[in-house]
């Protein structure tokens, strides 16, 4: 079978004097019978390619399927008088979220299981579901949480009892899918967000349990198109913040839990490139602000004296403060330092850091835990070490492991080693990456290995503990992350110099990464492939056109790779949200920049490696028809005789299917892909 062509209609475009030709504009047009039909073509291109690789793709998904546990269940968190967890078994789909009432940790043996919700009973077979949200009253007899069925943006409130277990009339649509939904202290209230044509999260709504949605009460509209808007409980459950932010920029404004009819207080009017957080600690508010300060410090103010601010913890150039979780006995402050996540506790005016044995890991707080708890619960893995649950005691700062995440089949760490290498990009930053293989992996020489990076939005690559992986590790197959410029792994200005007109940072520093593995003896061209979703997708994308020599196979999964095009349309979803994350091509300079790199915009006649190239119909973030061009483009100049597939799931978003075991599905069928192109057969071994 031969790969599908699109059909070439010329388009003209002139911005800034500039004529673009884009001959495959007309992908846009979903309603046009014409894309659907080549997208299906495309799909059935992938099926044809894929079908000597079944029984390959097959073997790598039941070694996966063999790694899931039987059961996991996580820690229960307390929230009195429950203790709750998520539970999931090995025939199922979905977790199941459940409670248990107990006295403390050590009776909830004797404690029986109550089903909150469980998402595999709401599922139906072969259909997309998502719950994002859920949000408990505090009375414990309502649960609100949001829910989607198509892979949008858009959910729907929907609220159960858990007396009955009935769900209430309470329907609420086109809600934004995180940071969306509130409950008032009293439980008769709910604060919501709902999002405009763009999917953009813009209004703050007031609903009272048992009225029409349609009288609803709009609180708080955010106007201006470059800012959302979201909503968060403080840790104490005493406020309700509302914030609008920019890529740049925040703005937060309070509101009264215990008093849901009360006005908004606004707390600092927004300043352009000042950001800043709040949360409640006390008779104060705590705010973590880059005022003055590149990776941020914490300061404090009395609840009656907003001007009124002392600095809590300092300024630093080594150490970036990302997050601030209070409770009544001390201070969790989450951050980063020497590229790594990490924990300090605040006690009696001493930040002292919580330390580790492993010199490559990465540690996190579980959100939402009791403002009244002295036991808070810790979340501690790497690349060998499975998700651990800590226990660390507020009153006597010792902390105790709780449970270790299961790992099904064999598994002995001491055969598998981590490392932490560090590259040197073009203009002399050492770039960091992190490493993992099984041992005696380089027996033999270079081995096969998958490059993968990210690097945008401020977003970090932590190294994180994947169970799935290993049948992979057995095999020989080594994993590269590169923490490129663009996140924010070695700090705040990490970030800056990867982003608007310091965006090459980003994919030459992943050039960088891939020479010095070459270089340094761990793989070579012919046994590396790329791997980069969404930001990543870009990345990847950009390399290809740069330096495809370096590469055997690249994968981008719903890749950001028409990068002009979107940035000029400000109907489509988050474009004007990320004008400050990429710039404007409005104006010239943003323009020419953005052209310079954009993969779409640079495809030429010349060889290109092995491609794997996925989408989603419904995808709101990445426009389906970005990769679609961007095949077709390549199909209609690459001079290799390389195999370029086009997947598109065609009822699913951004993140593709839903459920456990279709992930599973298609990560082996993307896995089987690329052995197949590095020469590593996994029937073989």
């Amino acid at each position: 079978m031969k790969p599908p062509i699109a059909k070439r209609i010329p388009h003209l475009h002139e911005i800034h004097g500039d004529v673009r030709e884009d001959d495959y504009y007309w992908l846009r047009d979903r309603n046009n019978p014409e894309v659907i039909q080549y997208l299906e073509e495309e799909n059935r291109y992938y099926d044809e390619i894929m079908r000597p690789l079944e029984e390959q793709t097959e073997q790598i998904y039941q070694s996966m399927v063999e790694r899931v546990p039987e059961s996991e269940e996580q820690v229960p968190l307390q929230h009195e008088p429950f203790f709750y967890y998520s539970r999931m078994d090995k025939s199922k789909q979905y977790p199941i979220y459940a409670r248990k009432q107990a006295e403390n940790r050590e009776k909830l043996s004797d404690g029986q299981e109550e089903v909150v919700l469980d998402l595999n009973e709401l599922a139906e077979d072969g259909e997309f579901l998502s719950v994002t949200l859920q949000r408990l009253n505090n009375d414990h007899n309502r649960l609100a949480y949001l829910e989607n069925r198509d892979g949008t943006d858009r959910y729907t409130i929907y609220i159960k009892d858990l007396e009955t277990g009935e769900l209430l009339p309470d329907q609420i649509p086109d809600v934004y899918l995180f940071s969306s939904l509130e409950w008032s202290k009293c439980g008769n209230y709910i604060f919501y967000i709902t999002v405009d044509e763009n999917q953009r999260p813009y209004r703050l709504w007031r609903h009272r349990l048992g009225t029409d949605v349609e009288s609803d009460e709009l609180l708080y509209e955010e106007s201006d198109s470059t800012f959302t808007l979201y909503i968060t409980k403080s840790q104490s459950g005493k406020f309700i913040f509302v914030l609008s932010r920019s890529k740049t920029t925040s703005e937060v404004r309070l509101l009264d839990a215990n008093a849901p009819l009360s006005s908004l207080q606004l707390f600092d009017e927004r300043r352009e490139g000042i950001e800043y957080g709040l949360d409640h600690w006390g008779d104060e508010l705590l705010i973590m602000t880059n005022e003055g300060a590149t990776n941020f410090q914490l300061l404090r103010c009395p609840l009656n004296d907003f001007d009124s601010r002392v600095v809590l913890i300092e300024h630093s150039e080594e150490r970036y403060l990302q997050g601030v979780y209070p409770f009544r006995n001390a201070l969790i402050i989450f951050g980063r330092e020497k590229g790594l996540t990490q924990l300090w506790v605040l006690k009696d005016k001493e930040l002292k850091r919580i330390t580790w044995d492993e010199s490559l890991y990465s540690v996190s707080i579980s959100s939402r835990q009791s403002y009244e708890a002295e036991e808070v619960l810790i979340q501690y893995e790497s690349l060998l070490t499975p998700k651990s649950t800590y226990g660390l005691n507020l009153l006597t700062g010792e902390k105790q492991c709780l449970q270790v995440a299961p790992v099904n089949g064999q598994y002995e760490k001491s055969l598998y080693r981590q490392e932490y290498l560090w590259a040197v990009a073009e203009d002399g930053v050492k770039i960091p990456m992190t490493v993992v293989y099984r041992e005696g992996a380089f027996e033999e020489g270079p081995a096969p290995l998958i490059l993968s990076g990210y690097g945008s939005y401020g977003a970090n690559s932590d190294p994180r503990f994947d169970p799935y992986r290993l049948p992979l590790l057995d095999k020989g197959i080594v994993f590269v992350t590169a923490q490129v410029r663009g996140g924010s792994e070695m700090g705040h200005s990490w970030y800056e110099d990867g982003k608007m007109q310091k965006k090459r940072n980003t994919f030459t520093d992943f050039i960088a990464a891939a020479n010095h593995l070459i270089e340094n003896g761990y793989t070579t061209p012919s046994q590396m492939a790329a791997r980069g979703g969404s930001a990543g997708g870009l990345l990847v994308g950009a390399v290809a056109n740069m330096s495809s020599d370096l590469f055997q196979v690249i994968v981008a999964q719903v890749p950001f790779v028409d990068v002009v095009t979107t940035m000029l349309d400000s109907t489509i979803p988050l474009t004007t949200l990320e004008w400050n994350e990429w710039g404007n091509p409005q104006n010239q300079e943003d323009y020419f920049y953005m052209k310079s790199y954009s993969p779409y915009d640079n495809v030429e006649a010349k060889d290109y490696p092995h491609m794997y190239v996925t989408t989603g119909l419904n995808d709101p973030r990445v426009a389906y028809w970005e990769p679609a061009k961007w095949v077709s483009r390549l199909r209609a100049l690459k001079t290799d005789h390389h195999i370029l597939v086009l997947k598109t799931n065609m009822a699913a978003g951004h993140s593709g299917p839903s459920g456990r075991f279709n992930h599973l599905k298609e990560s082996a069928a993307c896995y089987a892909f690329i052995l197949d192109k590095i020469g590593t057969n996994p029937l073989s071994q």
